[in-house]
């Protein structure tokens, strides 16, 4: 058995849970590394990461880098004495830090590898419209999500699930596989297998406005598994016209019908109790809205205050 000497590298609530596992299971974590805190909200109050929050609660030695290649950073980083890295949801890390420990640096990734390699695996497994997805442990090399694997574990993708149920499934299953992965290491009886380099692997894309933004004329499944795969964080959304009012409105739940109709593509229907827009072979129903400068609401209480015009459309 090795005696493992473990950093943990992560930022959000997605890393906290793999972070605690270890803690809650004894593995030795002599060292945290996280984002630095970013001011946030109008008062700009100092804000802290998710992981730094419970590295304090559990008592660990905690390091806030600005500059991953900063002499000073690496002689803290040589000082922990660790002999394995773990990342999960942290930042691309340089040469010099990822070979830095005896036993490697590990990769704990929110998709079935080699498949969504890149910032938003969740999303886009959702918005592709799969059925499955996973989560894999690899170990990290020069490139971005491409080094040898070591273990990998499937999660299904329920037919009108939400990335932010998905992100919290994985986000339990990662955990699991983490601390299997880790006993693997310590017992030092474990194979990794390369990667398939099939030119046929979806990429996890970085989510801009651009993308976010739903085309009416798309099918009706991808409109769904759009607004689906972007909610709660960080929202399909599309332009409305109605009389003078043109507003980049937000749409963060959804259902989809299927029925023939000769509506133009985007005419926007509403009455008291139903808002949907006109799609190839049916009707997207919103749901649950947000209007510009307001709160998020059901579809019932925006009808309550916003009057939709005779020529509404979504663009």
């Amino acid at each position: 058995m090795r005696d493992l000497r473990i950093i943990f590298m992560g930022t959000p609530d997605f890393a906290v849970t793999s972070l605690k596992a270890l803690v809650e299971n004894q593995y030795h974590v002599v060292g945290v590394i996280t984002a630095p805190d970013k001011p946030a909200g109008r008062g700009r109050k100092l804000n802290e990461s998710a992981v730094k929050l419970y590295a304090k609660e559990a008592n660990l030695k905690i390091l806030q880098p600005t500059n991953l290649k900063s002499d000073d950073f690496l002689d803290d980083l040589k000082a922990l004495k660790a002999n394995l890295q773990i990342v999960v949801a942290f930042r691309m890390l340089p040469k010099v830090v990822w070979q830095m420990p005896e036993y490697g640096t590990f990769n704990l990734h929110a998709s079935l590898l080699p498949n969504y390699r890149g910032a938003a695996p969740i999303n886009w497994a959702i918005i592709n419209g799969e059925t499955k997805t996973g989560v894999s442990t690899f170990f990290i090399d020069e490139k971005i999500d491409t080094g040898n694997m070591i273990l990998q574990e499937e999660a299904e993708i329920e037919a009108d699930e939400n990335v932010g149920s998905l992100h919290d499934k994985l986000m339990s299953i990662g955990s699991l596989l983490v601390l299997k992965t880790v006993d693997l290491i310590k017992k030092g009886d474990f194979k990794t297998t390369p990667q398939n380099a099939s030119k046929d692997i979806r990429t996890a894309y970085k989510l801009n406005k651009d993308n976010c933004k739903i085309d009416w004329n798309d099918s009706i499944d991808n409109i769904f598994n759009k607004i689906r795969g972007l909610s709660p964080y960080p929202a399909a959304w599309f332009t409305l016209i109605n009389g003078k009012d043109v507003l980049d409105v937000k749409i963060y739940h959804a259902e989809k019908e299927i029925t023939p109709h000769k509506k133009n593509i985007g005419t926007i229907v509403s009455n008291n109790k139903e808002l949907k827009v006109a799609v190839t072979n049916g009707y997207i129903i919103i749901k649950e809205i947000k209007l510009p400068g307001k709160r998020t609401m059901d579809v019932k209480s925006l009808l309550n205050g916003y009057t939709f015009e005779e020529n509404v459309k979504a663009l």
